[in-house]
């Protein structure tokens, strides 16, 4: 396991601004001409240096998906959510290239179970100066029961998750991006709208690279279980349970294929 935390500045947090929980707050990313330390700007996609990078020997950047405050993967069109990720695996592969840092993470926080503290949609880039972000991560985490393989395309339902109960792994080649953005946004889909009958509100992506493939963890939230935040302990659903929920996921997947799902 690691051996030394993250360290966090509260002193920089205390300015940060919030609007999940608070919704009549400002968004910051809904007037972009007041944005600064842009690095790429693709239509309205934009990657930028986070203004309150709150972790000390890290680099943080965020990517703004959409100008749409209110947008998010479950409703975006298909060619729009390719081109979000797209435009974001992009430069989370070149930060990886660049050889700066010991690790470079990706990641999406939606929802008030996610950890996020801005509504308006974006992911996360950040460099890690001396950490090994994926040092706990191992191959039996990325794996599990399957729900869809199609060439390089696997789906699968965790069966050994990080943090658990309910985990999906999405892998897909480096150059295979639309059809991991495709299978990734009806997951999402499924969490939010058929999962526990749509009283989900709130998942994390991570995405992980293996060679020249990603993986890219879905997992919807509700409370943090105490045995994860005591113990480091995961906890799965019963096999069968696994295999019930891979055999539903597959069904949306079906339905979206036929178009019966939006």
């Amino acid at each position: 396991m690691q051996a030394h935390p993250l360290i966090f500045d509260t002193n920089i947090a205390k300015g940060k601004p919030e609007n999940i929980r608070h919704r009549q707050n400002a968004c910051p990313f809904c007037d972009p001409d007041t944005l600064t330390d842009v690095l790429a700007q693709e239509d309205d996609r934009i990657w930028l240096l986070n203004k309150f990078p709150t972790l000390q020997a890290t680099w943080q950047t965020i990517v703004i998906e959409t100008a749409d405050h209110d947008g998010d993967i479950a409703t975006y069109s298909r060619q729009q959510n390719r081109d979000i990720f797209a435009f974001t695996l992009k430069h989370w592969q070149a930060a990886i290239a660049s050889g700066k840092y010991e690790s470079v993470l990706l990641y999406k926080n939606y929802g008030p179970h996610s950890g996020g503290s801005l509504r308006h949609p974006h992911m996360q880039i950040v460099g890690l100066d001396d950490v090994d972000g994926y040092g706990n991560i191992v191959p039996e985490n990325l794996s599990g029961y399957p729900i869809v393989s199609d060439g390089e395309l696997q789906v699968t339902v965790s069966d050994q998750p990080v943090m658990g109960f309910v985990e999906f792994n999405v892998a897909a080649t480096s150059d295979d991006v639309a059809r991991m953005a495709d299978a990734v946004q009806t997951v999402v889909r499924w969490c939010l709208n058929d999962y526990f009958n749509g009283r989900c509100d709130s998942y994390n992506l991570f995405f992980y690279p293996l060679g020249d493939r990603i993986v890219c963890k879905v997992i919807p939230l509700f409370n943090v279980s105490p045995y994860f935040i005591g113990y480091r302990l995961a906890q799965a659903d019963t096999p069968d349970r696994m295999r019930e929920i891979a055999a539903d996921v597959r069904r949306k997947f079906m339905a979206e294929a036929t178009g019966d799902e939006p």
